[in-house]
């Protein structure tokens, strides 16, 4: 198959806000890759690398594109080769090598190619495929249930090998596909409640209500003596967090895959900020905020997807809970289960959310007893309740401040994630909330995401989430999306989300007024 074939259902999904036609045209090029180009085709089409980030800048890849090829002759196989040895090189000479690779492969590749190329290698390219639309691509070009791609591909974590697995094995081997212990699950996730008797309304009285940390998404993998640690985003961060892995080596199991926040607490055990806590896991945050890398995490567990040969994921969440309290009941491990109360009466849900605000956490998580684990999925089985609305946007540019905001990037521009895997929505722009430190910060780092800088300030790839407070929504011809802010602050960034997690402009447009 050639590159061309791809860059032309790369087109056709950029032209439709179709869901549904743009699945069909990643499905139709599936259909017609072969066995070992399907991996690569659905990693491009989903706007990634199979190989993971190479390092390569616009601006090196400008030096090195060239003249471009007059016609067509680039293979998917042949591209896929390039990008794994580039992912490779490493030593003496590596650069000089790099250099050589990349310039070959630009020279070898028409104009849009090269275009498509850089785009892809500097994580531009966007087309509207999010992993949803290709996952039912991958189920159409299998003639499989999509319920069984979306399921492997929540337990393996991996779309490229998930779309193998069905185009090659069908719905058998993604039945085969199950839960191992030291393979990360994505993380099923919580969608927002707008109020606790709301979310007690929603899901009846079948529920537990849980404390909402300020902290990090962990899981847990144990596999003897063992431990390995994740963040939400699946990276792993078991080197950094030895505290972490001492207090699950110590429960009284020998295999489990645990799922809960960690966070660094004060001296009278209140949350620290944010930023303290993510520092432990080398993300990129302001560092003048907290750079203390000796604060201490502490584990906080509220759901267990395996427990000692038993895969649990299927199972009710009252029988997820009744196993992680069997391996908690010990006194000494008492302290790693997440706050909360199972059954509760409203007047006990209400005390629930006090004691957690009163503690110095975000709110609470109402979850459905009845609901199994459901990977990678943000439904309305688990609904998290924060006295103020909050939303994660993705930051689209900044322009230069003015009076003693002088010289700093200040106003960011806001944008929601479209739901159909177009281009993030705007939907406002603010500079409340900011510190000097994080004015600071994001004159320095904003620039290294920049794909164009005017004299207004930067234009950003839609890279960084922030968190946003907000009084609500209004309803605004200004913005594409027909709606805007209504007095956004920025709370603090979040690195250890993606670009995917944003909130969308949907949940935007939930919040208007009698929306």
């Amino acid at each position: 198959m050639l590159l061309a074939d791809v860059l032309a259902a790369s087109a056709a999904v950029t032209a439709t806000r179709s869901r549904t036609a743009k699945a069909g045209a990643i499905a139709e090029v599936l259909r017609r890759a072969g066995a070992d180009e399907v991996e690569p085709v659905t990693a491009w089409l989903a706007g990634e690398l199979r190989q993971g980030r190479l390092g390569l800048g616009r601006r090196i890849l400008s030096r090195l594109s060239g003249e471009p090829a007059a016609t067509p002759s680039l293979t998917v196989a042949a591209t896929d080769e390039v990008l794994s040895g580039l992912a490779a090189t490493a030593g003496p000479g590596s650069a000089s090598r790099r250099d050589a690779a990349v310039t070959g492969l630009l020279g070898a590749a028409t104009a849009e190619e090269q275009r498509f190329l850089v785009r892809l290698l500097t994580g531009e390219l966007r087309q509207g495929a999010l992993e949803g639309v290709v996952l039912d691509a991958v189920a159409l070009a299998a003639e499989v249930p999509a319920a069984a791609v979306r399921r492997a591909f929540m337990l393996s974590g991996r779309l490229p090998e998930t779309a193998a697995t069905a185009l090659t094995g069908g719905v058998g081997a993604l039945g085969a596909v199950h839960l191992q212990v030291g393979r990360p699950v994505r993380p099923m996730l919580a969608s927002p409640g707008s109020s606790l008797d709301a979310a007690l309304a929603d899901l009846g009285a079948g529920v537990t209500v849980e404390f909402k940390l300020d902290g990090a998404r962990i899981q847990v993998h144990r596999d003897g003596d063992v431990v390995r640690v994740w963040t939400r985003t699946l990276r792993e961060v078991t080197d950094g967090v030895p505290e972490l892995v001492d207090r699950i080596r110590a429960l009284p199991c020998d295999t489990a895959v645990l799922d809960g926040e960690t966070l660094a607490l004060d001296d009278d055990g209140r949350p620290r900020a944010f930023q303290d806590t993510m520092s432990r896991f080398g993300s990129d945050v302001p560092d003048a905020l907290s750079p203390d890398r000796g604060v201490l995490l502490s584990p906080f567990l509220f759901d267990v997807l395996h427990l000692d040969g038993r895969d649990l994921l299927d199972e009710p969440l009252d029988v997820r809970l009744d196993a992680l309290a069997q391996l908690l009941a010990a006194e000494e491990h008492a302290a790693l289960r997440m706050p909360g109360v199972r059954r509760p009466t409203p007047a006990q849900a209400a005390g629930v959310l006090d004691d957690a605000l009163s503690g110095g956490h975000e709110g609470v998580v109402v979850k459905a007893l009845d609901a199994p684990y459901a990977a990678g999925r943000r439904g309305k089985a688990w609904q998290k309740v924060k006295p103020v609305h909050t939303l994660d946007l993705v930051v689209l540019g900044a322009e230069w401040g003015y009076g003693r905001r002088s010289g700093k990037l200040s106003n960011i521009h806001l944008g929601a994630r479209d739901p159909d895997g177009g281009e993030p929505v705007m939907v406002g722009k603010t500079f409340k909330g900011m510190t000097d430190q994080l004015l600071d910060w994001q004159t320095a780092t904003f620039p290294a995401h920049a794909v164009e800088e005017p004299d207004w300030g930067v234009r950003l790839r839609p890279e960084l989430v922030v968190e946003i407070a907000l009084d609500g929504a209004q309803r605004s011809p200004r913005y594409p999306g027909g709606v805007a802010l209504r007095f956004a602050r920025v709370l603090r960034y979040r690195p250890d989300k993606m670009p995917a997690e944003a909130d969308t402009i949907d949940a935007v447009r939930a919040l208007l007024a009698g929306g």
